[in-house]
């Protein structure tokens, strides 16, 4: 900040390191894990997204808030991250699709923001030491009790074990029947007799829905405690497991069975994100918490059996363990990153899942085959 000028926000690190710069959005205090984004765009998308939970995001890319927001990108119906931290403070829109600027959309969805920090040392200490937690505390006044905001940071438990599915899932059914943005129609209607599909919201993200319209399929949401019954009292052609938040393990309490139940009636299953874990956890793998996780929208992923690279987008803190992969689960996925598990299928069988996010554009059409060979083995069904 510059010398002449009172901090009005705060972030503080469990390990005492504070960083002070220029609040925005909502006054208040928020507590969480601090992780990192190197996406470009989409910056509301992320914000709304409930697979950050409990998360604080710092953005790499520094011109935050430069396309506004506009409810037509909202990935859920309220933010769920729980704040941004940004190199400068965010840009007026220029954007013909923006509604309102991100700064009063923050502030109205009760989201802390900081900007005017140094991201890049940040992104580098989470990248060194792992995805801290932190206290982020916003006060126009700029008066903070920064040692209660380190204990607070210290304090907060975390990700593992913590499920987050719960609270992030809708409560009761629902249909979904809008299809993919397209030019010049914007979003358009499914129409007719589809693919009867039922997911299961850990946290869904809308365009994941959307994708599955625009394949053909019709759908019908449960939420995240549905157990195999409900889910098979529907007759579905095919089950879709979806993203989320929190510790996979935790929420595999109650979804390895239904999962499990739903295996043996022999339908296709489609996993993204925390689906793919419960997935593998329902498959007899196990999942482990990653040190900084993946955030971002150049990934590369390659696809064992035919050694095509896909740039994706990936938000995970949690991954599979390759090495418990049981015998007839094939590894299909890995990230060129780092080697870490990014898809599996179960041999002989319509069941798989990937880690990254084939409904977030980022190739911008690398991966949407997936949501295709999920719709052709639903058909393949029906002809049988």
């Amino acid at each position: 900040m510059p010398s002449h000028a009172i901090p009005t926000a705060c972030l503080a690190l469990a390990d005492g390191t504070i960083f002070y710069g220029k609040g925005f959005g909502a006054v208040g205090e928020t507590v969480a894990e601090l992780v990192f984004n190197t996406a470009m765009t989409g910056y509301q998308e992320i914000m709304t997204d409930p697979s950050y939970a409990s998360q604080i995001v710092t953005f790499t890319f520094p011109h935050i808030g430069n396309t506004g927001v506009t409810a037509e990108d909202d990935e859920t119906t309220e933010p769920v991250a729980a704040g941004m931290v940004v190199k400068w403070d965010p840009t007026e829109p220029s954007n013909w699709r923006a509604t309102a600027d991100l700064q009063t959309w923050m502030k109205s969805k009760g989201r802390i923001g900081i900007g005017g920090l140094d991201t890049r040392r940040l992104t580098r200490a989470i990248r060194q030491q792992g995805a801290p937690h932190v206290a982020l505390a916003f006060d126009p006044e700029g008066k903070f009790d920064i040692e209660a905001l380190v204990a607070k940071a210290r304090a907060w438990k975390g990700l593992v074990g913590l499920d987050l599915a719960k609270d992030v899932s809708c409560t009761q059914s629902y249909r979904w029947d809008e299809m993919r943005w397209a030019w010049p129609e914007g979003y358009t209607k499914r129409e007719g007799a589809g693919l009867r599909v039922v997911a299961i919201d850990y946290g869904a993200k809308r365009n994941i829905l959307r994708c599955l319209a625009s394949a053909g399929c019709e759908v019908t949401v449960l939420p995240a405690t549905a157990t195999a019954e409900d889910v098979l009292a529907l007759n579905p052609e095919g089950v879709f497991l979806s993203n989320g938040p929190g510790d996979p393990a935790a929420t595999g309490e109650y979804a390895v069975p239904m999962i499990q139940g739903v295996l043996k009636a022999d339908l296709p299953v489609f996993g993204i994100c925390l689906g793919h874990q419960m997935l593998a956890l329902a498959l007899g793998a196990k999942t482990v918490k990653m040190g900084h996780g993946h955030h971002g929208a150049n990934h590369p992923v390659k696809e064992v059996g035919t050694g095509k690279v896909e740039i994706t987008s990936m938000n995970h803190g949690f991954t599979v363990d390759a090495q418990t992969l049981p015998a007839g689960v094939v590894e299909t996925h890995v990230s060129l990153f780092d080697g870490t598990n990014c898809g599996i299928a179960l041999a002989g069988k319509p069941v798989f899942s990937v880690q990254h996010h084939p409904e977030a554009s980022p190739g911008p059409q690398d991966s949407f085959y997936l949501f295709e060979r999920f719709a052709e083995a639903m058909r393949a069904r029906r002809a049988a």
